[in-house]
């Protein structure tokens, strides 16, 4: 709870801006290209499925057992309807979301099953873009938390905003580069950037330097996810790795989306920094052996089963390098 919000204000743990959509999932036997023998190839399966990069966060953090809220934009089709059917289901608050006149955003996901890699292929309707006016002050400072992607910027910089001045936290999904990105940066508590974003942002040649120049602007924790590799943190002048868990992946959608839940999960728990990494690690390790999104979500109790079994073995697995 932060000094300036009461309890009495407090209802949710946690309320996320940001886009979702209806993912068509298509699982193929390689890599397709446009030469050669995979130039053309049959189709293993095709399910569609919800996700979504702010949804299927919020989604497990509902699975971790946190009170959720949702504020963006759905369309009047049937993916949107059936979006809200899937965050009702989940018993995620969509009450201060909106509804615009529109197609669903949507995305056409191929899966490599050989190493549950993947490449996604999206649309979204101009008509989706969720606007400032559209955001009610009392739901941003109505949950403890605030988390924000990049996808409607202005609208996020603007809740960002909202939040902090009532004294609450604020945590980011930023994977793209725009005008606007460093503003975003500036906007949030705690900024956590896929893996390509501080080397563009800096021009730095590898991410710890990366992070290091970005102190400059920011005193927050910074956070970068790596995939295979796991995250990197800067906390003060503390730089820590923690490394990702080897499953056997089946498919890598979602992945990052799970990590932020599990890394805002943690930091609600008041974790250190390297409790959080593993247990977001852990997390989206777990999301990746299972197919699409949000239907790949793990409990928390299946994340505490992984950390439990993995770091009373002997080696490395999970644990974390701190350096500085």
């Amino acid at each position: 709870m932060t000094p300036h919000a009461s309890s009495d204000q407090i209802r949710w743990d946690v309320v996320g801006l940001g886009a979702n959509s209806v993912d068509f999932v298509y699982r193929l036997p390689a890599p397709p290209q446009a030469q050669g023998a995979c130039a053309k190839m049959r189709i293993a399966q095709r399910t569609v499925s919800c996700g979504g990069q702010m949804t299927t966060a919020l989604v497990a953090c509902a699975r971790f057992g946190l009170r959720v809220k949702y504020l963006g934009a759905t369309g009047t089709d049937e993916n949107g309807r059936q979006i809200r059917q899937e965050l009702a289901r989940h018993k995620i608050d969509t009450s201060d979301a909106v509804i615009h006149d529109a197609p669903n955003q949507y995305a056409i996901i191929l899966v490599d099953e050989r190493s549950g890699e993947r490449i996604v292929l999206w649309d979204r309707d101009e008509s989706l873009h969720l606007r400032p006016r559209e955001i009610r002050k009392s739901a941003i400072t109505s949950a403890r938390l605030l988390h924000v992607d990049d996808v409607d910027q202005e609208a996020a910089i603007r809740a960002a905003s909202l939040a902090r001045e009532a004294g609450h936290p604020v945590t980011t999904d930023i994977d793209r580069l725009t005008d606007r990105t460093l503003d975003l940066v500036d906007a949030v508590t705690i900024p956590i950037f896929a893996e390509h974003v501080p080397l563009g942002l800096t021009g730095a040649r590898d991410t710890e330097t990366a992070l290091k120049q970005l102190r400059a602007r920011h005193p927050g924790l910074l956070c970068v996810t790596l995939g295979v590799e796991g995250a990197l943190a800067l906390d003060g002048d503390r730089l820590i790795h923690s490394p990702a868990y080897q499953v056997d992946a089946v498919d890598t959608t979602g992945a990052g989306d799970v990590f932020r839940a599990g890394f805002i999960y943690a930091w609600l728990q008041g974790w250190a920094t390297d409790h959080i990494l593993r247990f977001a690690n852990a997390a989206a390790g777990l999301s990746c052996t299972r197919s699409g999104a949000i239907a790949s979500v793990p409990s928390r109790d299946e994340v505490l089963r992984l950390l439990q079994t993995r770091e009373t073995r002997a080696g490395k697995a999970g644990w974390s390098r701190v350096t500085g």
